[in-house]
């Protein structure tokens, strides 16, 4: 598949009709030869609108997902489609009801082995989240169960797919997302030859249901981080190095994070080929690799449904050497900073020159800022991002000793109270004997956050294992900042004294 530059999910409009009937026949071409009239579409846009999402990629429909709410006790264990749906008129869908129940998603057979299904399931279950709903409920359909249906019944069906007996593709991919069969639905779909018009009624519970009468809005204020503390060892190649990028990527988008953090120079092992070169030379070879490193980078972060921050890798432009990284957002999107101080040895050893451009970055979760290891012990640029309203600070890094880390973790902390926002940091452990200037590393990843009533005392919200491989997952809530920002016991960004002194960006 070509290059994607873009993967976006949208409201459902009207005028993609004909885009949404050519790729219901390519998705449903074995299954039925009865669609979604445009009449009925209208009907769910206009009743339920939120319910009714596409996913495009490349401004491309590569999926879609309908959904309307239904009251659970209104709801019969033994239903099936067509009374569910009220013969598709959706007169059972009520904004008063507590079940979201989805009644269709596919996607189109060109755009599989994206995850594009597990993003439209995401999307659906923040939406449970936000309208306060009690869970998601749909009849899925098991469409291996007719190679089957003349040995074991519907239910020892399931419980050998469970058991991974038996392969089902529809079945075992609700299962992966946390959806749990309650029961059997006999003659469900009529039509579903390959089901023999069996379903399984599936569940996923809303944690975080309390009833009530209010409704919120579908803005993302709890954000989750998942923070890699990297383990350096020695790789044979770059596909190596990115089988285990994918590794921790799978693992942290598992608890559905929204941010993947990397640290400074991850791919430094890279360079163990080259210990024969000058250091200078070695590093120069390093950057050879970054083009491709971002490229698949970006495809894991629209597989996985992840905004990937990828650390900070060796990079030439009109042949002079950065330290530059990328963040690679899950709607396709690819953004680049860059290290704007070089520490001395960097300069030295390598001959690394420091970055140009001080920016925020716009992200579905709030606006970030990116500064890489030696930049955050430089305050003004923190403050510069804060003024620009930024919620969240990612500091990958990378140091070898203990009074190295301290500075990074000393400074993050200080940037998070002066600035009223999130520090996450990310290092690396481990050591890289075959590297020169690479051998050892010391890190303990960590994110930060002001210190006032709503916050940890300390100001830590979590933090790894000293030099230990893993990874951090932690929730912050931009609405306390907020709060702070009007209502804290200091209000560091309202209290400066402007009329002493200012911050500003210089002429470059």
């Amino acid at each position: 598949m070509d290059a994607i530059d873009n993967i976006e999910i949208v409201y459902l409009q009207i005028e993609d009709y004909p885009e949404l009937r050519k790729a219901m026949e390519e998705a449903y071409a074995n299954i039925r030869d009865k669609f979604w009239e445009k009449e009925e579409i209208e009907i769910l846009i206009k009743k339920f609108p939120e319910g009714q999402v596409i996913i495009k990629i490349d401004d491309e429909l590569a999926g879609c997902a309908l959904s309307i709410i239904v009251d659970n006790n209104k709801l019969d264990n033994k239903h099936t489609y067509n009374r569910v749906t009220g013969n598709s008129t959706f007169n059972t869908h009520t904004n008063d009801g507590n079940i979201l129940y989805g009644i269709d998603i596919f996607i189109r057979p060109k755009f599989r082995g994206l995850r594009l299904g597990r993003r439209l399931y995401d999307y659906r279950k923040d939406l449970c989240e936000k309208l306060n709903l009690q869970s998601i409920v749909f009849g899925g359909r098991i469409p291996n169960y007719h190679q089957y249906a003349n040995e074991i019944t519907p239910k020892e069906y399931i419980e050998k797919v469970r058991k991974k007996e038996i392969h089902d593709p529809v079945l075992d991919f609700q299962m992966s997302n946390d959806f749990h069969p309650k029961k059997i639905l006999k003659g469900y779909l009529e039509g579903d030859e390959d089901s023999n018009e069996y379903a399984v009624l599936l569940e996923w519970n809303n944690v975080y249901y309390e009833k009530s009468d209010d409704v919120t809005n579908l803005k993302k204020t709890i954000v989750r981080l998942g923070l890699i503390q990297w383990q350096m060892r020695l790789y044979k190649d770059l596909d190596e190095v990115m089988q285990q990028v994918e590794y921790f990527v799978d693992a942290v988008s598992a608890y559905r994070a929204d941010f993947a953090l990397f640290p400074e120079f991850f791919n430094a092992p890279l360079m163990s080929k080259y210990n024969y070169l000058s250091e200078p030379e070695a590093i120069r070879k390093l950057a050879t690799y970054t083009e491709e490193i971002v490229k698949r980078f970006s495809e894991l972060s629209i597989t996985y449904n992840i905004n990937i921050i990828t650390g900070s890798m060796p990079e030439i432009v009109d042949n002079e050497l950065y330290n530059a990284g990328y963040l690679c957002k899950r709607d396709g999107g690819i953004e680049r900073f860059e290290k704007l101080h070089v520490t001395p040895d960097e300069t030295k050893v390598w001959g690394l020159q420091g970055g140009n451009e001080i920016k925020t970055f716009e992200t579905d979760c709030g606006k970030i800022g990116i500064l890489v290891c030696y930049d955050i012990e430089f305050p003004e640029v923190s403050r510069l991002l804060a003024k620009e309203g930024m919620d969240i600070l990612f500091v990958p890094f990378l140091t070898d000793t203990q009074n190295g880390y301290s500075r990074v973790r000393n400074c993050a902390q200080a940037r998070a109270i002066e600035n009223e926002c999130y520090v996450a940091i990310a290092g690396s452990v481990g050591n890289l004997p075959k590297v020169r200037n690479m051998d050892i590393q010391y890190a303990q990843s960590m994110v930060f956050t002001p210190c006032d009533f709503s916050f940890p005392t300390n100001g830590v919200k979590a933090e790894a294992t000293p030099n230990t491989e893993m990874i951090l997952i932690a929730d912050v809530d931009l609405d306390l900042l907020r709060e702070l920002n009007q209502f804290g016991s200091v209000r560091n960004l309202k209290d400066r004294r402007n009329d002493l002194y200012v911050v500003n960006r210089g002429r470059k």
